[in-house]
């Protein structure tokens, strides 16, 4: 396969693929509810939505160690899935994908929680 042939439109538009993205994206709208209703429900409990800004600012530092427990679980599972699937496909070309989306991943992260940093000041 060439390096481009994942783009062939009969392997975009499968009714796996299709299948895949509806799943995803109804997980994107699960977590998007949740962390709606979540504010929702804090503004309530608090009174007030400056209540509920101040109630965040308070506890900053647990939402920090929170993210960063939830970023160490994601990437112990990530070398663990990593290292099954080097052993499944050995291919250079598997090595150098895996490559492009850890360098992704960790840009994304570096970003997030800058500008995490840069809005709390």
């Amino acid at each position: 396969m060439s390096e481009w042939g994942w783009m062939v439109p009969a392997r975009l538009f499968n009714r796996r693929v299709a299948a895949g993205l509806l799943k995803a994206l109804l997980w994107v709208l699960l977590v998007a509810g949740v962390a709606v209703g979540m504010n929702v429900a804090g503004i309530h409990i608090v009174g007030s939505i400056d209540g509920w800004q101040r109630c965040l600012a308070a506890n900053r530092g647990y939402f920090v160690a929170w993210r960063l427990l939830l970023y160490a679980a994601t990437a112990y599972a990530w070398r663990r899935m990593r290292r099954r699937l080097r052993e499944r496909e050995p291919s250079a070309q598997t090595h150098q994908r895996l490559r492009r989306v850890e360098i992704a991943a960790v840009i994304t992260l570096v970003l997030l929680e800058g500008s995490q940093l840069l809005r709390s000041g």
